[in-house]
């Protein structure tokens, strides 16, 4: 049977609305100068989903232009926890199945993982982004024998305007990945504070150079 991507593409722009509009529950486990990162229990798998808040010193449109998810995109260069993005099918002009790689890290104790993702974005009223994805299965993206395939469910960034402060974006993220594999799971809840706080940070310098 063929995947409705288009409706779950739906369900996981909706889901990612939910949490943005939900501030219960979350406890606070990072904070830098970029970002406060916090967590909760997810719904969704027995881990926790992480948000990141944090402002962007560039215009949503150049912040943008970092986080979408398109091949030959900026994200590869400066996401140090993305090593390969493919867009592997277009499904409609704003959903798409893509395929993400990532190296090892965490002292290679992680090893190599793949991400077969539905990814959709949005734009809404007041100039706000959205890119959404969760994990799916797609013919073009058997296993590969030299990665663990981990699952993200539910997750994404919206880069959303600061009012009066053209110069400014608010990034909000949530991340809520199983990354498979046997990992101890001391490893895995010193990673994702690690690497939110890693993502906001290079994202920083990135947009900071960027001129469009």
């Amino acid at each position: 049977a063929a995947m409705d991507y288009a409706g779950l593409a739906g369900l996981v722009a909706t889901k990612l609305e939910l949490y943005r509009g939900d501030p219960g529950g979350w406890r606070s486990c990072r904070r830098t100068d970029e970002v406060t990162v916090s967590w909760r229990p997810s719904d969704e798998f027995a881990g926790k989903i992480y948000r990141g808040d944090g402002l962007m010193p560039a215009s949503p449109a150049d912040v943008w232009e970092h986080v979408k998810p398109v091949a030959g995109g900026l994200r590869v260069e400066w996401d140090e926890n993305v090593k390969d993005f493919e867009v592997m099918e277009m499904i409609t002009e704003n959903i798409s199945i893509c395929r993400t790689t990532t190296p090892s890290v965490f002292r290679k104790i992680i090893s190599p993982r793949e991400f077969v993702d539905v990814v959709v974005t949005k734009q809404y009223e007041d100039g706000t982004m959205l890119s959404a994805a969760t994990h799916v299965e797609h013919a073009l993206c058997p296993p590969q024998a030299n990665f663990v395939r981990g699952l993200n469910y539910p997750c994404g960034s919206f880069c959303i305007p600061v009012p009066g402060e053209s110069n400014k974006t608010q990034v909000l993220t949530f991340f809520q990945t199983d990354l498979g594999g046997y990992l101890p799971q001391t490893v895995v809840e010193s990673f994702f504070p690690a690497t939110i706080a890693g993502f906001y940070s290079n994202l920083k310098k990135a947009v900071e150079t960027f001129k469009s």
